[in-house]
């Protein structure tokens, strides 16, 4: 069935980007049945419009100046948009604009949302243009003055009336239905919490039976993702159990990806979710450590998480979940590099004297018989470690990681002091709080290790020094 509440909606903008461009003019055309109704206004960007955007909207920035600012408009807006099917060409770039409009006045919409593009290729699948000029051609659109505040929503009206003459209303009710589809939600689930959910960054929850939690997940779209978890759970079997485990739902928003994952790792390892294997925490955590035992003679010797120094020492290599790990990495790197297993400690000489197996079968160059240099052997054998080379804590003590999200103006500070993740802060004195407990706060963990040195290696956060403090 064919919605029977709809909007057409033209906007045009000051640029093309939702987060640092804004709305210079609003057009809705509602319909219901052939009942037509218009609606259209200049906003106040707040920015100055482009010249080169002047000359192809033809609003200049003297007509914006005494217009209403978004804020003074959003409620009518939202009143006359409320209940029907929200429909543009590019439909995308539109709700885009619409939304982030929203969510700079800490509001949230949403809206079943048709692109005429999409519907377009659809439809009339023999042709290969389907933006606005080649519709007006191909369909003999009427159009008026294309600067008009009114002709784009208009000529989407009349493309609408194509559709169902040309295509037929059973066509277009299906075509419709592909788009804005919803996946089905576990019985359990109120359909309505699809909507609740934010489309930003986060972390969801899912609990089952006796309020046990099954499930978490992090995403930097909520909503997005979550809809994914149950439009899959049909095709794979693991989504299928999971799906029809489901009892309760919640959710924690983080203001970016960063926040989102240790959030998420932090929270499998304390609670251990039964559909996690993933990010739980290892106790028998290890790494290996560079020791000369002799001018020249280096040898490596494998330390567990909880005695090696990861804030100050520059020769450990590698984290591994257990020694099994450590010790086939080192056996994979042995070979790969000719290096000698008894040298590396792998192995033990049949008697002394006798070759490692490895160099009877030539791959070792005989560090173990004095055929390769000690020197040499722990040369090669640093080089080959460096790529697991662990980070020392560069910083004199504890720094905030910083994360911010420009469209809603919020911020993060994520505390970390050697590597462990302290907390994270919105306010000075929440990080004061977090500084004042880290003695007694976590303890070093692999994934976060690997999280924050990706991070702060490609320059991704900004960091503050909270040393002192």
């Amino acid at each position: 069935m064919i919605p029977a509440r709809l909007a057409f909606i033209d906007l045009e903008t000051t640029g093309s980007n939702p987060v640092r461009d804004r709305i210079t003019r609003i057009t809705v055309l509602e319909a219901e049945g052939d009942q037509l109704s218009t609606w259209s206004t200049l906003v106040n960007p707040q920015r100055p419009i482009p010249q080169f955007i002047e000359q192809l909207s033809g609003i200049r920035n003297e007509r914006v100046v005494d217009a209403p600012i978004f804020a003074q408009i959003a409620k009518e807006l939202a009143n006359r948009l409320h209940g029907r099917l929200f429909i543009a060409h590019h439909a995308r770039f539109n709700y885009g604009f619409v939304k982030s409009e929203y969510q700079r006045l800490g509001k949230s919409f949403r809206a079943d949302v048709l692109c005429t593009v999409r519907l377009s290729r659809k439809l009339f699948p023999e042709y290969q243009k389907h933006n606005l000029d080649s519709l007006i051609v191909r369909h003999d659109l009427t159009t008026g003055d294309r600067y008009g505040p009114f002709a784009d929503a208009h000529l989407l009206w009349q493309f609408w009336c194509v559709l169902k003459r040309d295509r037929g209303e059973e066509a277009l009710a299906e075509a419709i239905r592909q788009q804005i589809k919803r996946p089905s939600l576990p019985p359990h689930l109120d359909s309505a919490l699809l909507d609740d959910l934010p489309e930003s960054a986060g972390v969801y929850l899912f609990y089952g039976d006796n309020d046990a939690l099954l499930y978490v997940g992090k995403s930097v779209n909520l909503r997005q993702r979550v809809r994914t978890h149950f439009a899959s759970d049909l095709r794979e079997y693991k989504e299928m159990r999971l799906s029809q485990a489901v009892r309760r739902m919640d959710w924690h928003e983080t203001v970016g990806e960063l926040g989102a994952l240790l959030l998420e790792s932090r929270l499998v390892k304390e609670c251990q979710p039964i559909h996690n294997r993933r990010l739980r925490r290892s106790s028998d955590l290890c790494t290996w450590q560079l020791v000369q035992v002799a001018p020249g003679d280096c040898r490596l010797r494998l330390v567990s998480g909880q005695t090696a120094d990861f804030v100050r020492s520059e020769d450990l290599f590698g984290l591994f979940a257990n020694r099994r790990e450590a010790t086939e990495t080192l056996r994979k790197m042995a070979a790969a590099h000719e290096l000698c297993p008894i040298i590396l400690g792998l192995e033990k000489p049949a008697r002394p004297g006798r070759p490692c197996f490895a160099h009877q079968v030539k791959h070792c160059r005989g560090a173990c018989v004095g055929k390769e240099a000690l020197g040499v052997h722990s040369a090669r054998m640093l080089s080959a470690l460096m790529k697991l080379k662990l980070t020392a804590w560069p910083y004199p003590g504890a720094i905030g990681v910083v994360e911010r999200d420009e469209l809603r103006e919020v911020e993060e500070v994520h505390v970390v002091n050697g590597w462990r993740h302290l907390g994270s802060a919105r306010s000075e004195a929440e990080i004061q709080e977090i500084l004042l407990g880290q003695s007694v706060q976590g303890r070093f963990d692999r994934d976060t290790y690997k999280l924050l040195t990706a991070h702060l290696s490609k320059g991704r956060v900004r960091v503050r020094l909270l040393s002192g403090r």
